[in-house]
């Protein structure tokens, strides 16, 4: 089963960016549809973006369709969530999972978590 590591959270004003990383152990990243996810105090957990094996197709929350880009490298087993503009409602604990083949917001799909990384969009 893959280690996931996030990173790249923090404190950052509204209208700044981020970029979170997220870290697997294993050599087998290429063969994973990857997801980010963000749970915020008292809310469900949901589905920011995913992304399929190759990288080549992606979905995206309608909440930030054309503020957040992911993106992975697969030869450096990481995946990615530039984040742009961001608004004081994208603070939440954010999370990356694996998948098989599968990249929409069935959270069931998802097989491995990481444990999160905080981030705080002050207005």
């Amino acid at each position: 089963q893959v280690q996931l590591v996030e990173s790249g959270g923090g404190l950052v004003q509204a209208g700044g960016s981020l970029r979170l990383s997220c870290a697997a152990s294993g050599r087998t990243f290429s063969s994973y549809a990857m997801g980010w996810f963000r749970q915020a105090p008292g809310k469900e957990r949901d589905l920011v973006a995913a992304i399929s094996r190759s990288g080549g197709s992606t979905y995206y929350a309608d909440s930030v369709k054309g503020r957040f880009t992911i993106s992975r490298d697969n030869a450096k087993n990481t995946l990615y969530l530039q984040m742009n503009r961001l608004k004081p409602e994208d603070t939440a604990v954010y999370y990356c999972a694996t998948s098989g083949s599968y990249y929409g917001v069935n959270q069931d799909a998802y097989h491995s978590w990481g444990p999160g990384t905080q981030v705080t969009v002050s207005s």
